[in-house]
């Protein structure tokens, strides 16, 4: 399944490289709302909120009363869960909570499970060269997206796999990612990282993972 990503920065929708630099802008926000709108799932994600300079919840409520989506960026507590929640998501997507000294924090996985239940959880795997980073990539750890998911499926439906090193590059996934991560967990598999084509995403399905897309639906490069 293709679920494209909605990413907001400054109010606007914009399409980053490896979650640094800035490579397309929009301003239509309705624009693309009704160009999703016959998708099951649509990613929502507030990277103002991720990386800790701001949030654009206001926008997330109005884009919740339109499409399906799951929301994550800067949900750090079970009250930010909650907010979203209520603001109509159907999924949170929760990552540097999960962390805690380097550890993974399973205090705070059972803390989201208790309120939401795990069905309504995703859970963040962002990876660069191997290993998760936290707090909107900007910072590393020494734990293997393998470590994490092993630990944390009893507390999610799902997983988000973002291979950071390929994100927005238009480069491709690397495929051979996908059977480490399936060995790891029997949740719901969502990877994301410079997905290009829809032969690609038709290949991710076959190996049992939907695909995330953004750069390649918002330059026309894959027609969504």
């Amino acid at each position: 399944m293709l679920i494209p990503s909605i990413d907001l920065m400054g109010g606007k929708v914009v399409q980053l490289v490896q979650g640094e630099k800035k490579a397309l802008e929009f301003d239509d926000l309705q624009y693309w709302i009704d160009r999703f709108l016959s998708y099951p799932m649509v990613q929502l994600i507030d990277l103002d909120a991720a990386m800790g300079k701001g949030e654009n919840t206001a926008l997330i409520e109005h884009i919740c009363q339109h499409l399906p989506v799951q929301v994550g960026g800067g949900i750090r507590t079970v009250e930010a869960a909650s907010k979203m929640l209520q603001a109509g998501a159907k999924k949170v997507i929760i990552g540097s909570a999960l962390l805690k000294d380097g550890a993974v924090n399973l205090e705070m996985a059972q803390a989201f499970a208790h309120y939401a239940a795990p069905a309504r959880l995703l859970f963040a795997v962002d990876s660069r060269g191997g290993k998760v980073s936290i707090k909107g990539w900007k910072e590393g750890t020494s734990l293997t997206p393998e470590d994490l998911m092993r630990q944390t499926g009893e507390y999610c439906s799902g997983y988000l796999y973002t291979h950071i090193d390929t994100e927005g590059t238009m480069t491709g996934f690397p495929l051979e990612v996908v059977p480490r991560l399936k060995a790891a967990t029997t949740r719901k598999l969502i990877v994301a990282g410079g997905i290009r084509s829809m032969e690609e995403v038709e290949e991710l399905d076959r190996l049992g993972a939907d695909s995330v897309v953004g750069m390649a639906v918002y330059t026309g490069a894959l027609k969504a």
